[in-house]
């Protein structure tokens, strides 16, 4: 074995500030979550008295009882699309991969207490992202439905788009990847298709409304009066339509028909029992993840440190260790899952990047996943690094990483910047999953270069006019300064989709077990693929 000596001092007064600035950045992110679920509890009373379970209490229903879920794109719209106070966070549902039945499934449920459930382009985004997950993972998707659609205001802007979710829907029939919604309230217009595309439906008598034109659409268009019911209600789509195919009384009863109907797809009778391989913890403490990553961006710290606090045993297998030290690559097990590592020390070289690049290869070689841990300012610039040939071989990494066909992994620790962002697996390389820690960074370049670089051009161009307004430039430099901070945080990254939810690093090594158990799975699990999908006759 390889045991990662730590060399970290937890009595350090350094190490004692960096664990309370990380620790306060997780309680601000949990506290933003916490805040959108206590307001919507706020509105649940109202919806309790007409026999509607409030959506978390849905979830809770769903699942199967003390087994692990991992919520996703929880602060998704997180001050964006006109939210002036955080209330939008989560993009107006709930999702994430849990146990229905002794299956893991993907599960969406819609938000109705915030913002009434309404679609933005973002939370259609995050729909979309959960439908791609749950197909690359071969994952059943079980949807509880209750929005209130596509908001009307925004919607012209990314309609054209729209259309990609039921695109994905399709195919994942077609892929053989079952779908079962619970349409709980109204189902309108486009929102329509969402449960017509599922591969099962089921409607609740009184209660649940779906069709292409309600009352007043209706009259307006055609002149025709008709009852929501008679256009669109459970019994109807039951008994006439043939729309629903079961029909439940209640929310409980059709989550309780949800739940059968998982359970009797046979989704594991053709795959081999998959034991839970066994393990031993990290020499290290995880709470001590906390302390690692230093409050000034600009001062160095070993990634091994976090990779002794991840990996079983803290047994590290270190690749070219000697070769590049900015780079490091090796083999290490996650809860008894091997996994090939990559993770930053400084600034991507010319010889970093061919380190890594093989390092890639022979784990696609032997099917081995990739885990990615962010901490870099990107590829090294200068006259020795050209000349080092640092984009020839910048170039052969990302092809490297974006050809990779094993699970890839990206978890951000610190800053992520450039196109340091993409050779190390970023959101635009498709990773299975990506997670950012909080206080970490994603973008092109620094604020500070960035509003350097502006200043320097806009210099240029003054003095060719011989007219240099030092007052001017530094207004400038401080507006894209501000711009760029305001846009490259962990908090502004994650609410436009950027990962997949900021975490508590203490939590990084059970969701990394859990990932790579859902990826071994996947890649073991035979579907039954079809030339279409499922078609209602």
């Amino acid at each position: 074995m390889s045991i990662i000596e730590s060399q970290l001092e937890t009595q350090s007064e350094q190490f004692k500030q960096n664990w309370q600035i990380m620790h306060d950045a997780v309680l601000e992110f949990k506290k933003i979550e916490l805040d959108v679920i206590e307001a919507a509890k706020a509105k649940a009373p109202r919806y309790i008295k007409r026999g509607l379970l409030p959506p978390r209490e849905r979830l809770t229903a769903l699942l199967d009882l003390a087994t692990p879920f991992l919520e996703l794109s929880t602060l998704c719209g997180y001050m964006q699309e006109g939210d002036k106070d955080g209330s939008a966070a989560g993009g107006g549902c709930i999702t994430g991969i849990g146990y229905i039945s002794g299956v893991r499934c993907m599960v969406m449920i819609d938000d109705y207490l915030t913002k009434g459930g309404s679609i933005t382009q973002l939370g259609s985004a995050k729909r979309q992202r959960m439908l791609a997950i749950a197909l690359q993972n071969k994952l059943p998707i079980v949807t509880l439905a209750q929005s209130g659609g596509g908001n009307l205001k925004q919607l012209g802007d990314w309609f054209a788009f729209s259309g990609s979710a039921f695109a994905i829907q399709a195919k994942l029939s077609a892929a053989g990847i079952p779908q079962i919604t619970v349409v709980h309230g109204s189902a309108t217009a486009g929102g329509a298709y969402q449960p017509g595309l599922s591969d099962y439906v089921i409607m609740i008598r009184k209660q649940s409304t779906v069709y292409l034109a309600g009352p007043p659409l209706l009259k307006a268009a055609t002149g025709e009066i008709a009852t929501d019911e008679e256009i669109g209600g459970a019994q109807m789509h039951s008994e006439v339509a043939g729309t629903a195919d079961y029909l439940a009384e209640n929310d409980a009863d059709g989550i309780r028909i949800a739940k059968e109907v998982v359970g009797k797809l046979g989704w594991s009778n053709n795959i081999s029992a998959i034991a839970s391989p066994s393990f031993k913890e990290p020499d290290y403490d995880k709470n001590e993840l906390l302390g690692i990553v230093p409050a000034e961006s600009k001062t160095p710290y070993d990634v091994r440190e976090i990779i002794a606090r991840l990996c079983d045993s803290s047994d590290f297998v270190d690749f070219k260790k000697d070769y590049d030290i900015g780079t490091v690559c090796g083999h290490i097990d996650i809860q008894g899952y091997a996994c090939g590592v990559i993770g930053n020390n400084g600034p991507i070289t010319a010889n970093g990047a061919a380190k890594a690049g093989q390092f890639i290869q022979l784990c696609e070689q032997s099917g081995v996943p990739l885990l990615f841990l962010h901490n870099t300012t990107g590829f090294l610039v200068g006259t020795e690094s050209e000349q080092a040939g640092i984009i020839k071989h910048g170039a052969k990494l990302i092809q490297a990483v974006t050809n990779a066909t094993v699970p890839k992994i990206s978890i951000v620790v610190g800053g992520s910047y450039g196109a340091g962002n993409y050779a190390m697996c970023g959101r635009g390389i498709s990773p299975h999953f990506m997670f950012a820690w909080p206080r970490t960074v994603v973008s092109v370049m620094g604020p500070a270069q960035a509003g350097s670089v502006m200043r320097t051009i806009a210099e240029a161009k003054m003095s060719r006019t011989g007219q240099v307004d030092n007052t001017q430039l530094d207004a400038i430099e401080v507006d894209v300064v501000t711009a760029m901070e305001e846009k490259s945080h962990a908090l502004a990254n994650t609410a436009r989709l950027w990962d997949d939810g900021i975490i508590d690093p203490r939590d990084t090594r059970s969701i990394l077990g859990f990932v790579l158990s859902l990826c071994r799975e996947a890649k073991q699990r035979p579907v039954n693929a079809t030339s279409f999908g499922i078609a209602r006759f």
